[in-house]
């Protein structure tokens, strides 16, 4: 196929096919005597597969993960791709606890979250830093109880759903400003409104996310097949016929 081939049937402009390939996302096309690139079904597939990768991770790891696909083992593609949708899975969890601790404070609940939680505790349950916690509370998004004469923190249920809330909103995007203005509006009911709104959109979102991931995965599948079988090809050792020995049957 020629570059122009790939283009139309991938929907990419003929130069961002080459970029494409300059940068690793397809393989190298083979070269022609006068230079012109020929591509295989392969190169469609695995532009296909970028599309989706780069809806569903985004174009840095959609990169990443094929080139990794194209040089690593079977078993290594397939938890690539397995950890990829886990990935969304964590952030689809993430989105809907938040939720539940939005539905907390509009009921004026303790919430799911029980127990208080040491800083380190809430980290690692919201997948953040401890930095990141204390970069919150300096912002005024999260207000932990100190509670011992060290002046450690201990989070309660409601900073603990709001750190839930925080959590989801940044990692939607939403910038310190904006995520802290919505924070100080939960105690009315326009901002319950406004967040229980940011938080549907931000679920919307994963789940078109998803569906790219599934798209991609049929492409992935025909890149990843491809790539062994070359590489059984080229490492099968030729039949030699031993002297004197009877020619093979036709």
């Amino acid at each position: 196929m020629r570059t122009v081939d790939v283009a139309e049937e991938t929907g990419y402009s003929v130069q961002q096919v080459r970029d494409l390939e300059r940068l690793g996302v397809i393989p190298p096309a083979a070269r022609s005597d006068n230079g012109y690139r020929s591509y295989t079904t392969v190169h469609v597939h695995a532009l296909r597969a970028y599309r989706g990768l780069a809806g569903a991770l985004g174009p840095v790891e959609a990169r990443r993960l094929l080139t990794a696909l194209r040089a690593g083992t079977l078993t290594e593609a397939a938890a690539a791709v397995d950890e990829a949708h886990a990935r969304l899975a964590r952030e689809r969890a993430e989105v809907l606890r938040a939720q539940g601790a939005l539905r907390a404070i509009q009921d004026e609940e303790t919430g799911p979250d029980g127990d208080s939680m040491t800083i380190t505790e809430l980290a690692e349950a919201l997948g953040v830093r401890s930095s990141t916690l204390r970069f919150w509370e300096q912002e005024g998004l999260v207000e932990p109880e100190r509670v011992t004469t060290l002046r450690a923190r201990r989070y309660g249920p409601a900073a603990v759903g709001a750190a839930r809330i925080v959590t989801a909103l940044r990692a939607g995007g939403y910038g310190v400003p904006a995520v802290r203005e919505i924070m100080g509006t939960l105690d009315g009911r326009d901002g319950l409104e406004e967040t229980r709104r940011l938080l549907g959109d931000r679920l919307d979102r994963i789940a078109a996310r998803s569906v790219a991931l599934l798209r991609a995965g049929a492409d992935l599948a025909e890149v990843v097949t491809a790539v062994r079988e070359s590489a059984v090809q080229e490492t099968a050792v030729p039949e030699v016929a031993t002297p004197g020995a009877p020619p093979p049957p036709a």
